[in-house]
């Protein structure tokens, strides 16, 4: 299908009205959690829950979400999700309780984990090869810009109807993207997808990280108890009995774990886990420290926290342009350092601040940081690997921020001695976020140091070949590419010796999570 057609037009305006879902659900629920403890008598737990339960599902079955969609079909997981992430979403805004909220936000995990990576299959899957780029640039863009209006429209919503039309806002978005997506977009598979769905590793994976989140979060509560002590070593136990099940399954495992044999990949996904566990931690604890503290508005909350995202949009492309020519190194190193320097001047954002002199610093310095950082990773994890699993990857990579961000927001309140009605006071707050940010910041400190000692400068050259070592034989085939025959044309040449993969994705705007990307089909295609 050529961009330049209706049919082309459609399928982008589908794939981006159903990803614009989930990225406006990620922003603008964190904009209302204040009302929503008001208004349900809530305390903090229940605040993170109301972030977690969605986090728990999403992160837990993503993976085995795009292995549906390769078997049944592309457009039809991706239509039960988006059905099913709104019917979830009326639920939430529906919610009379604490409960019935927990769990519909679960659901909706389950919906987003369905749409999320169906929506950039359909465009990868649809579009000529010659398009595939500029389609990719379209729905990545227009999702940036959803990212980026997110939390004022949750703003907007929560100070006009009130903070279930957070929610609401998601039943009209399905009721055009489901019918159009069954129209106009055409259905397809991966003839090569076989084997069984490794349901119970998507099942240990979650209820592992259940587990754990559940502690943390019953800990300031109940202190070491049963009730906490039982279910961190029942996820912990979970824990091994899954990297038990996906080694054991190999081939038709969600998590492969040989992919982790390649340095670069493990390193690059350990500075993801640092980085994306201080943003989670981040943007809870400071749309709150607006509200509860500073005094504003949701819709000035909202407002406020615009300039990362749009300094996200303008800049994304050009940073990444920047890290292929200087390497990834100095931007994954840099980056979170400018990140935890945003953080720290946050501490500023207290009763009586005046924003462009003590918010907007912030987080200008934190979005020109995140700037710097989340192009090249991306770029990384794509390169880190054999070309032809880059999707997979970047999949791991993508759960893998989302976990991270889970337990952050499970384990952060916890940390700064933050209690269970510490939101309800601007005093308690106040205390224990000046706190927490210290701890983001060394967070991402630690992922500045690991990227600096483990990423190397030439990954975005030369891909997942490891480099031979300084002394030694010379490095055998699994080392280097195998020369091309003698007389060979150039075209084999380049055939024969592949560059890494690089990514289609131009902007990166997503605060929660790196964006999936599975890498330039047209570059694997040639080679190159």
């Amino acid at each position: 299908m050529r961009l330049s057609s209706a049919a082309g037009r459609w399928v982008v305006f589908t794939t981006v009205l159903g990803s614009a879902m989930a990225l406006l659900d990620s922003t603008v629920v964190n904009v209302a959690l204040p009302h929503i403890g008001l208004d349900l008598n809530a305390d903090l737990p229940v605040l993170q829950w109301t972030i977690n339960a969605y986090m728990l599902t999403l992160a837990g079955l993503i993976l085995l979400g795009g292995a549906l969609g390769d078997r049944f079909g592309r457009r039809k997981v991706f239509v039960i999700g988006v059905v099913w992430f709104s019917a979830a979403s009326l639920l939430c805004g529906l919610a009379p309780n604490a409960g019935v909220l927990i769990a519909s936000r679960a659901l909706q995990g389950i919906g987003g984990a369905l749409l999320t990576p169906g929506s950039l299959a359909l465009i990868q899957a649809t579009f000529h090869p010659d398009d595939r780029a500029r389609a990719v640039g379209l729905w990545s863009g227009f999702g940036g810009v959803g990212a980026a209006i997110g939390p004022f429209v949750g703003g907007w919503l929560v100070d006009g109807p009130g903070w279930r039309w957070v929610f609401f806002l998601n039943v009209p978005l399905a009721v055009v993207c489901a019918p159009v997506a069954l129209r106009h977009v055409p259905e397809s598979r991966n003839p090569r997808a076989h084997g069984r769905f490794d349901v119970l590793g998507a099942a240990l994976g979650a209820l592992a990280l259940g587990g754990v989140t559940y502690a943390l979060i019953a800990a300031p509560v109940a202190g070491v108890s049963p009730a906490v002590v039982v279910p961190a070593l029942l996820g912990v136990l979970l824990g091994v009995a899954f990297v038990y099940v996906e080694r054991r399954r190999a081939s038709d495992a969600m998590l492969p774990l040989d992919i982790f044999s390649s340095h670069q990949f493990t390193a690059v996904n350990a500075v993801t886990l640092c980085v994306y566990a201080a943003f989670s931690g981040f943007f809870f604890l400071s749309v709150l420290q607006l509200q509860v503290v500073v005094g504003y508005s949701a819709l000035a909350a909202g407002t406020a926290l615009l300039p990362t995202t749009v300094l996200m949009l303008l800049l994304s492309a050009r940073a990444g342009e920047l890290g292929r020519r200087i390497g990834p190194r100095i931007p994954l190193t840099v980056g979170p350092l400018l990140c935890a320097v945003g953080m720290l001047l946050m501490t500023r954002a207290g009763p009586g601040a005046v924003y462009w002199r003590d918010v907007l610093p912030a987080l200008l310095v934190l979005g020109l940081g995140m700037v710097a950082l989340v192009a090249p990773l991306t770029a990384t994890v794509l390169a880190s690997v054999e070309v032809e699993r880059a999707g997979l990857a970047s999949g791991i990579n993508n759960a893998a921020a989302r976990a991270a961000g889970l337990i952050s927001v499970a384990a952060l309140p916890l940390l700064a001695g933050m209690g269970p009605e510490a939101y309800r006071s601007a005093h308690q707050f106040q205390a224990t976020f000046d706190r927490a940010m210290p701890i983001c910041a060394g967070v991402l400190v630690l992922g500045a140091v690991v990227a600096w000692c483990t990423v190397r400068p030439d990954v975005l050259e030369q891909g997942a070949v490891e480099p031979a070592p300084a002394a030694g034989p010379p490095a055998g085939p699994a080392a280097a590419p195998p020369p091309a025959p003698a007389g060979a044309p150039a075209a084999a040449a380049e055939e024969a010796a592949p560059g890494p993969c690089r990514p289609e994705c131009v902007y990166h705007c997503g605060v929660g999570a790196p964006p999936l990307d599975p890498g330039d089909a047209a570059q694997r295609a040639r080679g190159c």
